[in-house]
């Protein structure tokens, strides 16, 4: 059975998915980054997103690794996308990673404004959903072609989707930082009433690895 993921998505220890002051020159707010670090030297972060074949192997690693197993489609918010705000004006930006994206499967982007379809390298295909989260998670689905789809974020859509308790499974990195400010993946979620419950956490130097899944 298909399932919806959320995988090796990075929080401070006290909650926070990004910081404040999202921006072109940070796209992951002030501090954002740093919630990344446990992932950054893993071999899958430099063969997926960097294209090389160095980088750490190790428990690390072997978290990065899951979150692209039996992966067929993903789903993002639009700040995942692109710092664009309102209309799309601009066409020409087409996110965050150059001609070929990390993803090499449909993408579907969740937003207010509609835009063509954008195919990219490595067969990435950009999708721009404005029908909201159940109609792209069905999209998502149908071109998974059996596969799981994986929430790729921001904290908003993530909490979108618990909300409507569609998540099945996600994997949770508590990085050793605190940011005191920007967005909390848990404000105003109460994961014990949705249904959920922590099945597995491992510590490494560099993360807390916590697995968490929907009751049966």
């Amino acid at each position: 059975m298909q399932k919806l993921r959320v995988e090796s998505f990075s929080i401070s220890i006290d909650g926070f998915g990004a910081g404040p002051e999202q921006s072109l020159e940070n796209p992951l707010g002030i501090g954002g980054t740093d919630l990344h670090k446990w992932a950054f030297t893993t071999k899958t972060f430099q063969k997926n997103v960097l294209g090389n074949n160095k980088g750490a192997t190790g428990i690390d690693n072997e978290f990065a690794k899951r979150g692209f197993n039996n992966l067929g489609s993903w789903i993002l918010g639009r700040n995942m996308f692109a710092p664009i705000r309102g209309p799309w004006l601009d066409e020409k930006w087409k996110g965050w990673w150059g001609d070929n994206p990390p993803y090499h499967v449909p993408v579907f982007v969740l937003t207010n404004y509609p835009r063509k379809s954008i195919e990219m390298d490595g067969g990435t295909i950009f999708h721009f959903i404005t029908e909201g989260i159940h109609h792209a998670l069905e999209k998502a689905f149908d071109s998974a072609k059996g596969k799981d789809v994986r929430v790729g974020g921001g904290v908003n859509v993530i909490q979108q989707y618990l909300k409507a308790k569609l998540i099945d499974e996600m994997h949770i990195a508590i990085s050793p930082v605190l940011l005191g400010s920007g967005a909390n993946l848990f404000s105003g979620i109460n994961m014990h009433s949705l249904g959920y419950t922590c099945t597995e956490f491992t510590a490494t130097e560099n993360a807390i690895h916590v697995i968490i899944k929907k009751n049966n």
